[in-house]
């Protein structure tokens, strides 16, 4: 019978990265500013290798490759999802991703990038960007051009346990003093709009995407004024987002319950609070694949959130 597979997440520096990844998790990221921790990734740029069991030090791709039947033979060409802890310590840039279509045009094949936010923590104060304001794209290029940013954007307050659902097209920006949980499609591109005119370490500035972010932004959608949860929490689950790419629920354990054997696989992160997975324990911070058609009996005090196609 198949075991929960357990993988070892890969460090990111970022300009705008900071600690917390060591302070709040644990967990033993390298020196430097470290923006990203991808927990559950088969992406060419941060390929997870399963950390016990009896697929220890195969990377999560070629589990994908090599044994489907741990997927439940689910059809594709690459493990769909990514999930990503974030820490913010400095604002991120204003960008868009693509969605499918452009990516595989534009991006040598990749997938498009619907992502979600689940706000893990956040300083006093703190805000986000989700959606912008100009009516086409002609507007949207003119308030770029005269840095007319505070005309632009859709700036909101955010609070620990907010979500938001960012879809292809949507401008957005993660601000300083934020963690988050991101769920996403397995993609890595992302257009920048503007970046603050920071400089790296070596002195050069990052590359913009104005062109691309014109092309991509969807003009029509209608921007966020909370991202306070609304969905009711039913047995301790509440359904945070469902659409095309993936389901994503939090789930809250105060003792015993155990979740249903999913179809396909289920991405399962520890949030808060400890206890025990399957018999394996679990803390705030630990990740790991259900494999398709496996009983997850959960036993502790603990919140996680879930995602699965």
């Amino acid at each position: 019978m198949s075991d929960l597979i357990f993988l070892k997440p890969i460090f990111h520096e970022k300009i705008w990265g900071g600690r917390r990844l060591q302070t709040v998790f644990g967990y033993d990221i390298p020196d430097g500013p470290i923006g990203e921790c991808w927990a559950i990734s088969a992406h060419p740029h941060g390929d997870c290798v399963v950390s016990e069991g009896e697929y220890a030090g195969k990377h999560l791709s070629e589990l994908w490759s090599d044994h489907r039947e741990l997927f439940g033979g689910l059809a594709g060409d690459r493990f769909p999802l990514l999930i990503k802890i974030i820490d913010a310590d400095g604002d991120l840039s204003i960008q868009v991703h693509p969605d499918d279509a452009y990516a595989a045009e534009h991006e040598n094949g990749s997938l498009g990038k619907r992502e979600c936010w689940y706000v893990l923590d956040c300083d006093e104060g703190a805000t986000i960007i989700v959606g912008q304001h100009a009516k086409d794209a002609e507007e949207f290029r003119s308030m770029v051009e005269a840095g007319r940013w505070s005309d632009l954007l859709n700036e909101l307050p955010i609070h620990k346990g907010d979500f938001f659902q960012i879809d292809p097209g949507t401008i957005h920006a993660i601000k300083g003093g934020t963690l988050i949980l991101e769920s996403q499609q397995s993609s890595d591109v992302t257009y920048r709009v503007y970046d603050y005119d920071r400089v790296q370490a070596d002195g050069t500035k990052r590359p913009l995407h104005v062109e691309q972010s014109v092309e991509c932004t969807n003009y029509a959608a209608k921007a966020p004024v909370s991202g306070k949860v609304t969905a009711p929490e039913v047995d301790g689950v509440t359904e945070l987002e469902s659409c095309s790419n993936y389901t994503v629920d939090r789930v809250r354990v105060s003792g015993e319950r155990t979740l249903p054997a999913p179809e396909y696989f289920l991405d399962v992160s520890v949030i808060d609070g400890e206890g025990t997975a399957c018999g394996h324990p679990v803390r705030k911070g630990s990740h790991f694949v259900v494999p398709a058609g496996l009983e997850t009996a959960l036993a502790g005090d603990m919140c996680l959130i879930t995602s699965r196609v």
